[in-house]
């Protein structure tokens, strides 16, 4: 069966996973973890990828990023490439180091985010190479180590993953070393790897209380996500799409808020702007057909936001329901 092509949406959360080849060893030395680790600074920085986690393992890395303007097949190209480069010239080998392509999953954040950063920080402790949480916030080649305040990555969005725990450092920090206790005990969560629950362009019964649900290998979410997220990438390109309707609709619904429309633009969090923010997209996706992707460039938000509105408006007592 054809590979699907990769998903790139600038805004979404993505789980990256790449391999040596064969399973070798991509790292044969601190230098070489070195290596990788001044790369990866130096292209989330000058690239616009926010990082929320990494793990350099022996013969694997996971990365936690959300591309914002560089499509991140440019941005994992460039990484790689230049990895590869630099390894086989210094180890004086050829050929291809890592294995076929990197795969890449793009995240809900609202049920994975957090399990992710859980999840791929902990791969040292799984793998033996450290013992416990202690050494594992003393190990260089994992975000942990910066979360906790033991070493600064410049790369590193260390803010915007404690800000889950709490609003203290002390006490976020607090949090999320007991969030990563029980996360031991769950060992090796297959399916956020992409090798748990089936998924397809298919319909599958998942015997949940909205039955059949669709699910695609390069998401991890659920089947209401997977749908918005299709539908997406099934419309015509942002050029294509008229702009008059959807300029009458964000005046009106301006209007019915009582806001202005650079209010309405603004991303704000506010009560009034959120429920704005919601009708429009209700409207605009229901009625007018408008991509998620022109509404989070036209509001202010992420795409992710855009995705979790249709989400949640789908569920019970939401405006999607039919």
């Amino acid at each position: 069966m054809p590979r699907l092509p990769r998903l790139d949406i600038p805004g979404l959360v993505y789980h990256v996973i790449f391999r040596g080849i064969e399973r070798k060893q991509i790292f044969r030395g601190e230098a070489d973890y070195k290596e990788l680790l001044g790369r990866l600074s130096s292209l989330a920085g000058t690239e616009d990828i926010k990082v929320y986690g990494f793990a350099l393992m022996p013969n694997h890395v996971h990365l936690l990023v959300r591309p914002l303007k560089t499509p991140l097949p440019t941005f994992m190209r460039r990484l790689l490439t230049g990895y590869a480069i630099y390894f086989n010239r210094k180890h004086r080998r050829a050929g291809h180091l890592f294995q076929n392509r990197y795969k890449s999953f793009a995240v809900e954040e609202d049920t994975y985010f957090l399990e992710l950063v859980r999840y791929i920080h902990l791969n040292p402790v799984r793998a033996g190479i450290v013992s416990n949480l202690d050494r594992l916030a003393l190990y260089p080649f994992t975000g942990y180590s910066a979360l906790m305040g033991r070493r600064k990555y410049s790369f590193m969005d260390v803010d915007d993953v404690l800000y889950n725990f709490g609003r203290n450092l002390k006490g976020a920090r607090q949090g999320l070393k007991e969030f990563m206790v029980d996360g031991i005990a769950l060992g090796r969560q297959a399916h956020l790897i992409g090798g748990g629950l089936k998924r397809s362009l298919t319909k599958l019964d998942l015997e949940s209380k909205r039955g059949l649900q669709a699910y695609d290998e390069r998401i991890l979410g659920s089947g209401l996500f997977v749908e918005a997220i299709l539908k997406d990438i099934d419309k015509s390109e942002i050029g294509a799409q008229e702009d008059g309707p959807l300029e009458e609709l964000l005046n009106k619904v301006a209007i019915c808020y009582n806001l202005s429309l650079p209010e309405l633009y603004s991303g704000s969090r506010r009560k009034v702007v959120s429920e704005a923010r919601a009708t429009v997209v209700f409207y605009a996706t229901k009625k007018l057909g408008t991509p998620p992707r022109v509404l989070s460039e036209v509001l202010g938000v992420a795409p992710s936001t855009i995705y979790d509105i249709i989400r949640l408006e789908k569920g019970e007592g939401g405006l999607f329901q039919d």
